[in-house]
C-alpha cells in the first residue's frame, strides 16, 4: 500500500476541529424513543412520534465533564448543561454497540432520551465520540489512513472488527484494497481523544 505523503494541520487545530465535530457537529433534532440506535440514526431526520409518552423528548450534545455512577454529567457545546441517565434499556454506541463502562469522561457525546422530573434525561440511546466528515485521502497504511477535511490532518485507525468500505454505493465490505490515494471519502467513525484519531467504521467512496 502506499505509504503517507505529508499534508498541514495538526496539533490544537486538529483536536479544535474534531471535538467541534463531535459535539456540534450535526444537526440532531427531538429524536424520540421510537428512533434508530444504529450509527446512522445519529444523523437522520427528526422523526416525529406519535406516543405522547414521547411527544416532548430531548437531544443533549457535549462533552462528558463527570460520570457518577449511570448518570453522565455533560457541558453543551453552547455552554449548557444536562444529566443523562443511563438505564438497562440504553443503546450504546462507541465505534459499535457497547456497554456503560466504555464511556469515560472527556468522551463526547450525541444522546437523546425522555426528560425526567428530576431535570435528567433517560436515553434510549447515546452515541460517544461519533464523527460523520467529507475527507479526501492523503495516505493507505496497513493499520491507519491518512485523511484530510479541508487544512486539517486526521489518522484513521483501521480497526479489524469493526472497519468497512462502501464503493459507489455498493454493500459494506471489510476489504479496503480498492481505495486510493486523492480519493474523496465520507467517513463515519469515533474520535479518540487521548491521540486525536479516529477509529473508522465506515468509509465510503464513489458515488
Amino acid at each position: 500500500m502506499s505509504a503517507h505523503q505529508g499534508i498541514p494541520g495538526g496539533g490544537v487545530g486538529r483536536r479544535r476541529f474534531l471535538t467541534n465535530a463531535v459535539v456540534g457537529g450535526a444537526t440532531i433534532v427531538g429524536a424520540t424513543a421510537l428512533g434508530g440506535i444504529d450509527a446512522d440514526a445519529a444523523f437522520a431526520a427528526p422523526q416525529a412520534s406519535l406516543d405522547p409518552a414521547f411527544a416532548k423528548s430531548s437531544f443533549v450534545e457535549g462533552r462528558i465533564t463527570r460520570i457518577d455512577g449511570s448518570v453522565l454529567h455533560v457541558l453543551g457545546s453552547h455552554g449548557d448543561r444536562a444529566r443523562i441517565q443511563l438505564t438497562n434499556a440504553t443503546s450504546i454506541w462507541k465505534a459499535e454497540p457497547t456497554t456503560a463502562d466504555a464511556i469515560e469522561a472527556g468522551d463526547g457525546l450525541y444522546a437523546r432520551g425522555v426528560p425526567m422530573p428530576d431535570g435528567t434525561v433517560a436515553a434510549d440511546a447515546v452515541w460517544v465520540n461519533i464523527v460523520n466528515m467529507a475527507t479526501t485521502i492523503r495516505g493507505i497504511e496497513k493499520h491507519r489512513l491518512h485523511l484530510a477535511h479541508g487544512h486539517h490532518e486526521i489518522v484513521g485507525n483501521v480497526v479489524p472488527s469493526a472497519t468497512n468500505a462502501s464503493y459507489a454505493g455498493r454493500a459494506l465490505t471489510s476489504d479496503l484494497s480498492q481505495l486510493r490515494i486523492g480519493q474523496h471519502a465520507q467517513v463515519l467513525g469515533a474520535w479518540r481523544p487521548s491521540d486525536d484519531s479516529v477509529d473508522v467504521v465506515r468509509i465510503s467512496v464513489g458515488h
